[in-house]
């Protein structure tokens, strides 16, 4: 994705699995600002959670506020995450973030940079930084964000790369919601749930669902042979065999918990396995 910009970087500074760069198809980018509420903070953690459950990976800027959350909140459900930073590695910016850095590369994700090992940050480095995070992702959620917040600039990049950019609504009283509400009111998809941003992607041209086999068929053997999936997946897939199920009711039937069932859910459509219909029904693609 990051060769398609109209400025790709020359060369890029890594540490961590590098690997990870070349699975950013369905990567998203969660910015924000740095002096965030905790309402903010909450919701770029559930958007990453979600994320990860879903295996997407999750892309941030490694800064104070929205950025931190979402790198925790990936680090904390076993994803994978790739940090920008607008400094050489040797200069990690805000110190304070140096540990969240170290275990960010030491658990499967990406210390990514442009700039030269010993670069130090400055007003300009972010900008440049900013274009990268948006280029290297399908899409780009700002969680919060004031007129003036730099994940705007963020969110303008993406426009331009031609990505989708998605924005968390907030309270109408609060500034930090105004930059969120600016970018709605301009086309920006509005998240409430990563659902929403899923169900975005199921619209792409290039990521549309197979064709539907009868209902009475059986599916193939071949078509599953290579997805991997967990135990409350094959779980799920066989409670849906029986037919379209309400979300709910099929949550009943499995047994498990909400959160649980909504993440493997989520996951089942990535592997378009599912379809989710008007009025949470859902029903099998396969």
């Amino acid at each position: 994705l990051l060769r398609q910009i109209h400025d790709p970087p020359i060369c890029l500074y890594c540490v961590g699995d590098v690997s990870l760069l070349a699975k950013t198809e369905m990567a998203l980018a969660i910015v924000g600002s740095r002096h965030c509420t905790g309402y903010g903070e909450k919701m770029a953690g559930l958007f990453a959670t979600e994320a990860s459950q879903a295996g997407w990976p999750v892309v941030s800027g490694l800064a104070r506020g929205i950025d931190t959350a979402a790198h925790e909140a990936t680090l904390q459900a076993g994803g994978r995450t790739i940090a920008v930073i607008g400094s050489g590695l040797t200069k990690i910016y805000p110190r304070e973030n140096l540990g969240l850095a170290t275990r960010i590369a030491s658990s499967g994700g990406v210390l990514l940079t442009e700039f030269p090992m010993r670069t130090n940050p400055d007003k300009r480095s972010f900008p440049m930084r900013n274009r990268i995070i948006a280029g290297i992702s399908r899409g780009t959620l700002v969680v919060e964000a004031g007129c003036q917040s730099g994940s705007l600039i963020t969110a303008m990049q993406a426009i331009e790369q031609g990505r989708t950019v998605f924005a968390v609504p907030g309270r109408a009283d609060t500034p930090f919601a105004k930059g969120c509400h600016s970018l709605l009111r301009d086309g920006a998809v509005l998240a409430e749930s990563m659902e929403d941003i899923v169900n975005e992607y199921t619209l792409l041209p290039g990521l549309a669902p197979p064709p539907k086999t009868p209902q009475c068929a059986s599916p193939p053997p071949q078509e599953l042979t290579n997805l991997s999936l967990t135990p409350l997946e094959e779980k799920l897939l066989a409670l849906m065999r029986e037919g379209v199920l309400q979300m709910d009711l099929l949550t009943e039937r499995s047994g498990e918990e909400p959160q649980c069932v909504l993440a493997a859910l989520l996951a089942m459509e990535m592997k378009r396995l599912v379809r989710q219909l008007p009025g949470r029904m859902l029903e099998l693609r396969i």
